[in-house]
C-alpha cells in the first residue's frame, strides 16, 4: 500500500507565521510520501490569516482551506480535519511555524514503526518557564492517572487514519490529543517516541495557556479516568506496547 499523508494545519492570527510554516511542512514531506494534502484551518482569523490560506491553495492544488466562522479551537480543528482526511496516516502541525524542519523531517521519517508516532519537546528552553513548568505537570498527571510513560502528550502525532476513526473523539479543548493517546495506547496500540526540537515563535503569541483552557483540560482528564480507569477499565486492559526509535 503507497504511504499518503493528511497534515491538518490549524491558523488563528498567525498572517506572520503562516506561509513560512507550510513550506516548511512542504519542504519536510518531500519525497517521504506517495501523494499528501495539507488542510489548513483558518480558526476565525481577524486578521490576513485566511487571505494568505486562500493564496497558498490557490497556488498548490494539494492545499485545501477551511475557513471557520468562529475560533473553535485545536480539538475541533483536529477532530473535523480527521472526518475530511483522504490519506492513510493523519498528522497535525500548526501554522504557528513553531516546528523546525528537521523535526517534521524525523517525525515524518519514523512513520510505519508503530502505530503511532509520538513526539516530545526536546528543546523545552524555548519556552517560557511558566509554560514549561504547567505542560511538565500535565504530563506527569496523566501518566500517573493511565499508568502511562510518555514524555509528552501535545505533540503533532501521526496515527492511522483508521484507528483516528473508531477512536472516540470527544473533546475539542487542549486535551484532546491526550485522550486519543492514552484511549489508543492502553487499548494495545503500538507508540515510539521521536525527538522534536523547536524554534522561537517570530510572530504573536501562543493561545494555549488560558484560564478557560486549563478548565477544560482538568475537566476532560475527569471524564477520561472515569471512562479508562472505572467504566470501561476491561476494554483499556491491554498491553502498552512502546517501540524504540531509530530515527
Amino acid at each position: 500500500m503507497p504511504r499518503t499523508l493528511s497534515v491538518i494545519v490549524p491558523a488563528l492570527n498567525e498572517e506572520g507565521n503562516l506561509a513560512a510554516a507550510v513550506r516548511t511542512i512542504l519542504d519536510a514531506i518531500s519525497d517521504r510520501f506517495e501523494d499528501f494534502e495539507l488542510l489548513i484551518f483558518d480558526d476565525g482569523s481577524t486578521d490576513r490569516t485566511g487571505a494568505i490560506a486562500d493564496e497558498l491553495a490557490a497556488a498548490n492544488p494539494r492545499i485545501r482551506v477551511i475557513h471557520n466562522p468562529r475560533n473553535m479551537g485545536f480539538g475541533y480543528n483536529y477532530t473535523h480535519g480527521v472526518q475530511l482526511a483522504r490519506m492513510e496516516y493523519v498528522t497535525m502541525f500548526p501554522g504557528d511555524n513553531e516546528i523546525p524542519g528537521e523535526a517534521i523531517q524525523s517525525i515524518l521519517s519514523a512513520v510505519g514503526a508503530a502505530d503511532i508516532v509520538a513526539p516530545y519537546i526536546s528543546t523545552p528552553a524555548v519556552r517560557a518557564w511558566s509554560r514549561r513548568v504547567i505542560s511538565a505537570a500535565f504530563v506527569s498527571l496523566v501518566n500517573l492517572l493511565f499508568g502511562l510513560r510518555l514524555r509528552y502528550f501535545n505533540g503533532p502525532c501521526v496515527h492511522r487514519w483508521v484507528l483516528l476513526r473508531v477512536v472516540p473523539m470527544r473533546t475539542h479543548g487542549f486535551a484532546y490529543m491526550a485522550a486519543i493517546l492514552v484511549r489508543l495506547i492502553r487499548s494495545g496500540h503500538t507508540y515510539v517516541e521521536v525527538a522534536m526540537p523547536l524554534q522561537a515563535r517570530q510572530h504573536g503569541r501562543s493561545k494555549a495557556f488560558r484560564l478557560k483552557n486549563i478548565l477544560s483540560v482538568l475537566r476532560t482528564l475527569g471524564e477520561l479516568f472515569w471512562e479508562v480507569r472505572i467504566r470501561d477499565r476491561r476494554k483499556y486492559a491491554g498491553a502498552v506496547h512502546r517501540v524504540e526509535s531509530r530515527v
